[in-house]
């Protein structure tokens, strides 16, 4: 992929609004992303990152796999997304301890975060059993649908 190509499609995500942009040629991927802003802001420049091709990612519920120096197999970690669109809440209320905390250990449907969506407390609960390895956003974040909250292992 050429260098020219990557500009044009970089002045497509701006003009166009889009907040990411993924093309797939061959083995290559080219994902452009584009960092939030606000529309009262004006939108900044796009960022430019090639992503290498996915490889198959093991299933949510394997067990870790140790490794020969005796540490963790991080390959088997687990990555929580957001079901929608909204504020991510860390706690049920401002001056209250968080859902999780990274070590926490977590069942299938404890509540993890809340996500506000149209004035509307959404609680996220937790799909698989596992522990808490990564909080990926801040309290009071927007969050993207799709977008990683928690690493579980």
């Amino acid at each position: 992929m050429d260098i020219a190509k990557i500009k044009e499609l970089a002045q497509l995500l701006n003009d166009a609004g889009l907040s990411a942009l993924e093309l797939k040629e061959g083995d290559a991927t080219l994902r452009l992303e584009s960092a939030k802003f606000t529309p009262a802001q004006p939108a900044p420049a796009p960022v430019m990152q090639a992503v290498p091709a996915a490889e198959p990612q093991p299933a949510a519920s394997a067990p870790a796999a140790p490794v020969p120096d005796g540490g963790v197999d991080f390959n088997a970690l687990s990555e929580f997304k957001s079901p929608m669109v909204g504020v991510f809440y860390a706690a049920p209320g401002p001056d209250q301890a968080p859902f999780v905390e990274v070590g926490k250990r977590v069942k299938k449907g404890d509540v993890l975060c809340i996500i506000e969506a149209m004035k509307l407390m959404n609680e996220i609960t937790a799909e698989q059993d596992g522990e808490i390895v990564d909080i990926c956003v801040s309290d009071g974040d927007v969050v993207e649908y799709g977008q990683t909250l928690f690493k579980i292992f």
